[in-house]
C-alpha cells in the first residue's frame, strides 16, 4: 500500500511515517519509481509505534523493543529476543520503573473521578 493508504488507516500524518521511516522503525519497500510500499503488517507497526510513543518511550528504545512487540502472544522466537547490553538492560528497567509509576498515578486518577462521579448529584 502507498502511504497515504497506510497515513488513513492508521490516522498517522505522512510526514511522520516518513520520520518513523528515518529513525528506523519502519522499513518499506520502494517501487520502480521510488514510492513507498507498505506491507499490511506495517498497519499494527504503526499503531504500536505510536502506542510507545504516546507512553513517553523514546524512538530508540521503541527501535529495539518493537521486535519483541510485534511478537507478543506468538511462540517464543530466540531470533526476536536479542542480546542487550548491561547499560540498555539498566536503561529499560528505568524506563520499565518510570511507566509502573505512571500507571499507578493514571489508576489513581482514575479511581478518583469514579468515586466523585459515583457521589455526585445529576
Amino acid at each position: 500500500m502507498k502511504i497515504g493508504e497506510l497515513s488513513a488507516r492508521t490516522g498517522v500524518v505522512a510526514r511522520l511515517l516518513r520520520y518513523y521511516e528515518e529513525q528506523e522503525l519502519l522499513f518499506p519497500e520502494r517501487t520502480a519509481n521510488g514510492y513507498r510500499a507498505y506491507a499490511e503488517s506495517d498497519v499494527e507497526r504503526v499503531r504500536n509505534i505510536r502506542e510507545l510513543l504516546d507512553s513517553g518511550i523514546p524512538t530508540w528504545i521503541i527501535r529495539r523493543i518493537l521486535p519483541c512487540v510485534m511478537n507478543c502472544g506468538s511462540p517464543s522466537d530466540a531470533s526476536v529476543v536479542p542480546s542487550i547490553d548491561a547499560e540498555t538492560a539498566r536503561v529499560l528497567n528505568q524506563e520499565r520503573e518510570r511507566l509502573t509509576c505512571k500507571v499507578e498515578c493514571l489508576t489513581r486518577n482514575r479511581d478518583a473521578i469514579a468515586l466523585y462521579l459515583s457521589k455526585a448529584q445529576w
